[in-house]
């Protein structure tokens, strides 16, 4: 099986780092874009260094799932630990196993500490959970690799507890760019649904709660969803099976033809195809439809278990962007939720990674009527936040400049270059949330970047792999920024070194005076 760049990037990049000696590491990929082919590859290597590697998932059609697509993608077969079926005996070395079978004590012990060499953990975000950590503990000399669709800053932070590393990261929006996914348009329906009263439970809203809480919008948001998504192909996401049901009988007395399908289903396996031939347009689901589910021509995703959480939002989201021959893009129908807090997730969390960005976007696409496009809408909201962050940076420069000092401080850095990765940046993995080290200050201070205002070991690595590229593409130093900055020349960052240059020869051969015939606030250097 071929892969494409970014598969075949992530799988050496794994390797990479279980060479160094880092043996908890992360793989994060978009729903739809190959996460199983990438670890089944990897699982392919390792078997011919001679290794034994478990494949371990919290869910049956997860496991059958990894075992189907390692044979397609490798020819390997696997072994089974779960319930009554056992790998031991077997001679297949890969072995995919369920979790609660593997938790408990009298399984795990049948085992060598040591059996397995690799670990694979598909749906990663769920690793932090004892059961995972019971098995993981048990065989801890072995590499692991955590497979994930979707960590946001609190996924990683959780995450980075356990992992290591981030071995490769290929992110939604360079999948949509780059035409592996389907683009995405966002609409708010203008209704508003107050679940202000529904308590918290484990970090998220109370299901039982939320059902009750929608109840008196079920017949609007099905009248809204009609105008806007009746000839589309749709999946809902609800918070409880009842209100699954009961949303679906209100569907089809509007006209659309829904089926249901939750975990009591006897006849799932039939609706779910049924719903692929496109005998129904509507599927309800009361959670079940989240992971390991694929039916690539749905074109609209409702999501109305509103969430906190962004690995399960995503994971929501994620069931419609695949590609289909004549789908043009996913309809994301959002709502104007009424809650005491705002930390709900939008469609703008599935892109932004800066909460600042992220708040505009979800204003915008609100205000808008029209659905829109998530990669446009969030151009628009960076250039705003930006905008607002230079007229508060503009009066830290002020004060800056009446101390001289000789070096960049970095918040400047960052805006000068437009680089929103790094004035967000937080710290993960524990090496990173340590000070800088002392060889990192004097390389920052001698790049001309005044070290004082970083804080941690991430940054400060961040800040020198960007400081490499920027020379190897020829672009403006630090010293260039602050010197021409400093003369009121406006984002210096975006040019070429040797632009940067001439304007500064130019000055020194006027008397270290800017030339009369420029004005700084308009000038722009020619490309």
């Amino acid at each position: 099986m071929e892969l494409r760049d970014y598969q075949q990037d992530a799988r050496e990049s794994i390797q990479a780092e279980w060479d160094k000696g880092i043996k908890k590491t992360l793989l994060v990929l978009p729903t739809g874009t190959g996460k199983t082919i990438v670890f089944s590859k990897v699982i392919e290597d390792r078997v011919k260094k001679g290794e034994r590697v478990l494949v371990l998932a919290h869910r049956g059609e997860l496991l059958e799932q990894a075992a189907d697509k390692l044979e397609k993608a490798t020819g390997l077969k696997c072994a089974t630990e779960k319930a009554e079926q056992t790998s031991l005996g077997s001679w297949y070395r890969v072995v995919v196993g369920s979790v609660q079978t593997l938790m408990r004590e009298s399984r795990l012990e049948r085992f060598q500490k040591d059996f397995f060499d690799t670990i694979i953990i598909d749906e990663a975000h769920h690793c932090i959970s004892d059961s995972y950590q019971r098995v993981l503990n048990y065989f801890e000399d072995a590499n692991v690799l955590g497979v994930t669709a979707t960590p946001d800053r609190g996924d990683m932070k959780n995450l980075g507890s356990y992992f290591e590393s981030l071995a490769y990261e290929y992110t939604l929006p360079r999948a949509i760019k780059e035409g592996y996914l389907s683009p995405i348009k966002a609409l708010t329906i203008p209704l508003k649904l107050d679940i202000s009263q529904v308590t918290q439970s484990a970090g998220d809203f109370a299901a039982g709660q939320l059902g009750t809480a929608l109840d008196p919008y079920l017949e609007s948001i099905a009248d809204e969803m009609w105008k806007v998504a009746k000839d589309r192909k749709i999946v809902v996401f609800l918070p409880l099976v009842k209100t699954s049901q009961k949303f679906t009988e209100i569907l089809n007395q509007k006209g659309f033809h829904a089926a249901e399908v939750n975990g009591e289903s006897k006849d799932r396996e039939q609706i779910l195809e049924d719903f692929n031939k496109g005998k129904y347009n509507v599927l309800c689901n009361s959670m079940l439809l989240t992971e390991g589910w694929d039916c690539p021509s749905v074109d609209c995703v409702v999501v109305l278990r509103p969430t906190k959480v962004r690995s399960l939002y995503s994971q929501m989201v994620g069931r419609g962007t695949r590609l289909h021959p004549g789908k043009t893009e996913l309809l994301l129908l959002d709502f104007l939720w009424h809650t005491e807090r705002h930390e709900l997730c939008h469609p703008a969390h599935l892109i932004a990674d800066n909460e600042e960005v992220a708040k505009a976007m979800t204003k915008q696409i609100e205000e808008a009527g029209v659905p829109l496009d998530l990669e446009v809408v969030e151009k628009q909201a960076e250039e705003d936040v930006i905008a607002q962050r230079e007229e508060a940076l503009a009066k830290q420069l002020a004060e800056m400049r009446k101390r001289k000092r000789k070096l960049v401080d970095p918040l400047q850095f960052e805006m000068s270059i437009q680089a929103e990765d790094l004035s967000s940046y937080v710290p993960t993995f524990g090496w990173e949330m340590g000070p800088p080290s002392e060889k990192q200050k004097k390389t920052l201070e001698k790049l001309g970047i005044l070290p004082d205002e970083i804080e941690n070991a991430g940054k400060a690595t961040k800040l020198l792999e960007r400081l490499e590229r920027r020379r190897e593409q020829g672009l403006t130093t630090p010293k260039q920024i602050r010197f021409l900055e400093g003369r009121g020349f406006q984002h210096v960052g975006t040019w070429s070194f040797e632009a940067a240059k001439k304007l500064i020869d130019r000055i020194a051969a006027n008397g270290w005076r800017n030339p009369p015939e420029i004005n700084p606030k308009e000038y722009r250097p020619e490309s």
